[in-house]
């Protein structure tokens, strides 16, 4: 399954929104990749494994499904979650990215990849997996939603340097 949607962080025609800089944005979405329990509460056990310049490999319990990723990143742009698949689930990928068309405006790409199908298979009866792919898109795009609004909760905070 792929799924990718954008999430406005500043909107220049809105003048109650708060804007945040693109680092304030960057400097959250590390946290998220260091510190996931302060972005879902559901979240335990975080360990963090090994960590470089550029990367950290972590693992945390959510309920009882156990979570390994492999993150990487480009500097205040682009941060990549690879989850390790196990015999709790197939795994996938997520690329969020930080967009500035211009100097007003500022977006944050999610794009999922997933091994759950989007659609039936050819002369497959059953539309199970792909009519629970829509369930799933549907709570990626909360769960994003959600993350944007943690950000603008710790900028507000005085938690992220602008």
């Amino acid at each position: 399954m792929h799924f990718e949607h954008l999430v406005q962080i500043n909107d220049p025609l809105n003048p109650l929104l708060e804007s945040l800089t693109a680092e304030q944005v960057w400097q959250a979405l590390l946290w998220r990749a260091e510190k996931p329990q302060d972005f879902q509460e559901d979240i335990t056990e975080v360990v963090i494994h090994e960590r470089g310049d550029d990367y950290l490999v972590r693992s945390f319990r959510l309920g009882k499904l156990h979570v390994r990723d492999h993150i990487e990143w480009e500097e205040g742009r682009t941060i990549d979650f690879h989850t390790q698949p196990n015999d709790e689930h197939s795994g996938g990928r997520l690329t969020i990215t930080i967009e500035a068309p211009d100097e007003a405006q500022l977006f944050v790409r999610f794009t999922y990849n997933t091994p759950l199908p989007e659609t039936v298979a050819p002369g497959s009866d059953d539309a199970s997996d792909a009519y629970f792919a829509s369930y799933v898109k549907s709570a990626y795009h909360a769960a994003d939603v959600d993350t944007v609004r943690r950000i603008r909760e710790l900028a507000a905070a005085g938690q992220l340097k602008s």
